[in-house]
């Protein structure tokens, strides 16, 4: 196990490049299930999150190779049965249920682990896979899954707290090789969602709406291979804007898609920083005013849940007081009592925290609770005084590649240390 030192204090200025999409990652490779030819996945990052997946599906009877960014699988046998082992690891392995079912009419897998925040259901895929005429059984901790064949149905994927992005994602990859047309209704409109059928469509697949609240799927009889680019990581690409905002003179991601940080890039222009973008790029420099913000995480394209820790870190260290509101996950603010610990001064109420600016943080002792809250102490720590000793932070790794040496390319200095 690795512990993060980051040596506060210093400006961080130039380019880093933005990797490939974790959360669009993870569902591509579930998919290539969907076909017994070869697919090749290109811009897969190197995370360990993307390591268990790939582990699945060799455990799955798949042929996997990797190599500099690049990911083949051919799928010609498969099992319909994923160990605990692996999948305990890893809440998004839950998406190899979709396509094992669509392919074998079958799957047995165990319910999933991942990060700890908050109430994760996964009822609304179940209640997909149903209405696509799967009989659902959950014993001894293993979702099992059966069906004599798939039928088009029309379901509404939306939750309490808004769509389901994997759930949109699992209930479109059963839903290509069912007879006759499937309509999600509530659908998840996450880029995400939008490279997972334009793999799918690539694949042979026929799907319209994607992007939208309501997906449309004729379903056909079977998918080929096919060559696929993962898109840029939006929730990295924000990552490094904030850590450009909390420490930087100038900092420009590159690799990046603009297109899809419109609510983050807002956020921060509202909070004072200059933005300057192209097509596939964004450099972020400090104004000399700052300004306090009122927040609310939303679903797609809305301001992301997933980079509300990195904006509370962001926050903490700018004057006034701003009010950040977690919608989509109520319990998400492990991180809180940690900045705390760097004399950052938030008060939580329920699923609202008022962040009162401080001058300076003070580096300490920290744990990471989750993958967004392990940044988002890396974050706090780059302007802090002193050491920050960062802990648990295979939870970063799931979701960063090589943050640390991306951020001292920068200027930072961090250093990583076994223990």
């Amino acid at each position: 196990m690795d512990k993060i030192l980051v040596h506060g204090g210093r400006s961080l200025e130039g380019d880093v490049r933005i990797g490939g999409s974790k959360n669009s990652a993870l569902p591509i490779l579930a998919a290539t299930l969907l076909t017994k030819d070869r697919c090749v996945i290109d811009r897969v990052p190197d995370l360990s999150d993307i390591h268990y997946m790939l582990t699945i599906l060799s455990q799955l009877g798949c042929e996997v190779e990797r190599a500099s960014g690049v990911v083949q699988v051919r799928a010609e046998k498969i099992r319909t049965e994923a160990p605990y082992e692996i999948v305990r690891k890893m809440r998004a392995s839950v998406c190899v249920l979709g396509p094992l079912l669509g392919r074998e009419k079958a799957a047995k897998v165990s319910l999933p682990g991942g990060c700890v925040i908050g109430d994760r259901p996964i009822d609304l895929h179940l209640k997909g896979f149903e209405a696509l005429g799967a009989t659902v059984t959950v014993k001894g901790g293993d979702i099992l899954l059966e069906a004599k064949e798939l039928k088009g149905a029309r379901i509404n994927l939306r939750g309490r707290h808004g769509p389901t992005v994997l759930g949109t994602g699992n209930i479109m990859m059963a839903a290509v090789l069912a007879k006759g047309t499937t309509i999600i209704e509530g659908a998840a409109e996450e880029p995400e969602v939008v490279d997972l059928a334009r793999f799918l469509s690539a694949m042979g697949a026929n799907i319209s709406g994607a992007g939208t609240q309501q997906i449309e799927i004729e379903g056909v009889k079977e998918l080929h291979g096919a060559n696929h680019t993962v898109i840029p990581d939006r929730i990295e690409a924000g990552t490094f804007l904030v850590a450009g905002a909390i420490a930087g003179k100038r900092v420009t991601i590159r690799r990046a898609e603009p297109k899809h940080l419109g609510a983050v890039l807002e956020a921060l222009k509202n909070a004072g920083f200059d933005l300057t973008q192209t097509e596939e790029s964004v450099t972020i420099s400090p104004n000399g005013a700052r300004r306090p913000l009122h927040l609310e995480t939303i679903p797609y394209p809305g301001f992301p849940t997933d980079m509300q820790a990195q904006f509370c870190a962001l926050l903490s260290t700018m004057d006034g007081t701003s009010v950040v509101t977690e919608t989509v996950f109520p319990q998400r603010f492990m991180h809180v009592a940690e900045l705390k610990r760097m004399g950052a001064s938030i008060e939580l109420d329920d699923h609202r925290a008022t962040i009162n600016g401080v001058e300076r943080l003070s580096g300490a002792p920290v744990m990471a609770s989750d993958l967004r809250a392990s940044a988002a102490l890396v974050l706090a720590a780059l302007p802090a005084e002193g050491i920050t000793e960062i802990n648990r932070v295979y939870h970063i790794d799931r979701g960063y590649e090589a943050i640390d040496e991306k951020l001292n390319a920068l200027g930072a200095h961090i250093e990583r240390v076994k223990v």
